[in-house]
């Protein structure tokens, strides 16, 4: 499957428009290239526990956002794609900064794709996730 850059650039221009959870979360992308999809999210009070830090909630939240993202500039327009499971493993606690999350294409088929993510915390590791996702291609139009 090819790469649209124009996708892309559509993505990483619009991605702090529109309503959604990225928009409350406060994710945006910084790059989106063919090896990589990169966002970032500053750690506000507001995604604190009790405990002051960031709730594993709000990490697998921007996990699920761009694992789905990082595929629309290869599939054909008008297809979507749905996680159907992904994996995270915690390893680190966020107290605040910012989280950097960088997800990659594995593999994909005409129907699935496989994709990982690493969620940093002012360099540090914090998070890292595999996930799989069902792309759906456009419906016939009648």
């Amino acid at each position: 499957m090819d790469f649209d850059p124009r996708i892309a650039e559509a993505m990483v221009a619009t991605n702090s428009k529109g309503e959604g959870i990225h928009r409350w979360l406060g994710i945006e992308f910084t790059e989106f290239t063919a090896e990589r999809l990169v966002a970032e999210l500053e750690v506000r009070d507001e995604l604190l526990t009790a405990f002051g830090n960031m709730h594993g909630g709000v990490v697998a939240a921007m996990v699920d956002h761009v694992l789905g993202c990082v595929l629309y500039p290869y599939m054909p327009r008008g297809a979507w794609a749905a996680t159907t499971e992904f994996k995270l493993n915690y390893l680190a606690p966020v107290k605040g900064g910012r989280l950097v999350a960088t997800s990659r294409v594995l593999s994909q088929t005409k129907r699935t794709a496989v994709i990982s993510v690493e969620v940093t915390n002012e360099g540090r590791p914090v998070c890292v996730a595999q996930g799989t996702l069902l792309v759906q291609e456009p419906k016939p139009r009648d």
